[in-house]
């Protein structure tokens, strides 16, 4: 089925003249550095197939515009559902007290781009309702089937399309459509009433064609219940001290959270993350390399152009160990003399965009994760992490490991539960001792929350050895 033909703008859809809006923001902004009108119209919607049923299904659909205007330090906001000129004045007037008496000089507006890194699909058309539930019923049955000891299944599908614009106050109109889907798949085991978990997910940028195949969603399927059995296995991890062989892929959400949140430009201006005043000293490892790039194709968090119309681009954060760059809006770039970097993202119209990663990472090295295992004595090989806590003002982090091994003579060994990992994530990159040439994204489930707002991301790292990691466990 082919996409809805759209009106020209969200503006005139609703009814609203574009030159009138554009004169409304002009008047609001006179004075002030920046600013924009940013309207969202957009569509979701969400299966979960559980204990053998259709457990729920969601559909949403929501349209509105916020209106921002920055006068130095300051930022004045206004949103409303209601897209017409009488709501964009009344928002226009709101924002515009931000300025109180302040005369500022009207910031150069981003720059444009004909890149395109996503196609217009519309997840929410393809497969149909029927089609839907349909799939997520075989998931359910083929996932029953592959092992006597599953006792629960729990299957999801989630789809969204998002249409943003973005009025600048030089007149710009940029556009923007953005599909994101995303399959999930739970199960549970169970042997003599132990009962364990494993979970496993894929999506992006795209309809859901790219990861409903037979062959991908099985992928997920055999990837959760293995999890499970492993888990089924596992005994209590023992505390102390280690060395520890971190997997690749999505356990570069340790770097996202104990790292990335700290490299945020807004942090950074406010001297309240670990990281602020360090431009050019060592602050990891040498041949450590973080890098955020939202302009990968089709991945999570990747995006055409951020929620200030900035187009996203490669951020090189830390390069051989020396900390060179932050990530920036365009507020904190002004503020810092720097130049945006296209990470300026909000969750939604009703939110006012702040300086956030899109799909953040560590560069491969030449080392490879055998290698890792054989060189350590006594420690433990984390393949998964689940959730974590970290402080952002000096990067301490808690993660839990939802697959674990204990490393005992350079070999794996023996599966582990209930082991956390604690540390700081400044102290723990200097003690990366060895680097993976194994680099992966995850697959695309990523949801990343700052300031009471989510919005999707990507991670990625290859295998990575650091020395002397504290490990939380239940077991001695």
């Amino acid at each position: 089925m082919n996409a809805p033909v759209l009106a020209a703008s969200i503006l005139e859809a609703s009814g609203v003249d574009v030159r009138a809006a554009e004169s409304l923001l002009g008047e609001a902004l006179q004075g002030a550095d920046d600013g924009e009108i940013f309207l969202e119209r957009s569509e979701s919607e969400a299966f979960v197939f559980d204990d053998g049923r259709l457990k729920s299904a969601s559909y949403d659909s929501t349209e509105g515009f916020g209106l921002r205007v920055v006068a130095g330090e300051t930022a004045g906001y206004a949103h409303a559902s209601e897209i017409s000129e009488a709501a964009i004045g009344r928002a226009a007037r709101s924002a515009a007290l931000a300025k109180r008496g302040y005369s500022g000089t009207a910031a150069e507006g981003p720059r444009a781009t004909n890149i395109r890194l996503y196609g217009e699909e519309n997840p929410l058309e393809s497969p149909g309702f029927a089609d839907k539930v349909a799939l997520l019923e075989e998931i359910d049955a083929f996932a029953r089937a592959r092992d006597p000891r599953v006792a629960q299944v729990m299957a999801s599908l989630a789809g969204e399309r998002r249409v943003v614009e973005i009025l600048r106050g030089d007149g710009r109109l940029i556009r923007d459509i953005r599909p994101l889907a995303r399959l999930n798949v739970s199960i549970t085991v169970e042997k003599d009433g132990r009962r364990e978990n494993g979970s496993s997910g894929a999506g992006g940028r795209a309809g859901f064609e790219a990861w409903i195949t037979p062959e991908r969603w099985r992928e997920q399927v055999e990837e959760a219940l293995r999890q499970a059995l492993v888990n089924l296995e596992a005994v209590d991890c023992p505390a102390g001290e280690m060395d520890v062989v971190l997997g690749a892929g999505w356990n570069g959400i340790l770097l996202h959270e104990a790292v990335g949140h700290g490299l945020e430009g807004d942090f950074n201006r406010k001297g309240s993350s670990a990281f602020s005043g360090r431009i050019g000293e060592q602050v990891a490892a040498r041949g450590v390399t973080v890098f955020d790039d939202g302009s990968i194709e089709g991945r999570r968090g990747s995006l055409t152009v951020d929620d200030e119309g900035t187009p996203t681009s490669r951020t090189i954060l830390i390069e051989d160990g020396f900390l060179v760059g932050y990530m920036h809006d365009r507020q904190s770039a002004r503020l810092m003399g720097l130049q945006a970097t296209g990470n300026g993202r909000r969750q939604s119209y009703a939110h006012a965009p702040l300086p956030r990663m899109t799909n953040t990472g560590m560069l491969a090295g030449s080392s490879n994760r055998e290698e890792m295992i054989a060189s350590t004595k006594r420690g433990l090989y984390c393949a998964n992490f689940g959730g974590g806590q970290v402080d952002i003002t000096n990067g301490k982090f808690v993660f839990q490991c939802t697959e674990a091994y204990l490393i005992e003579d350079g070999r794996i060994s023996t599966p582990v539960k209930g082991a956390t990992l604690i540390g700081d994530g400044p102290s723990a990159l200097t003690r990366v001792t060895m680097i993976g040439d194994d680099f992966a994204f995850d697959p695309g489930i990523g949801v990343c929350g700052k300031g009471g707002q989510g919005v999707p991301v990507g991670v990625g790292q290859p295998s990575l050895k650091i020395t002397g990691l504290t490990v939380g466990g239940t077991g001695v």
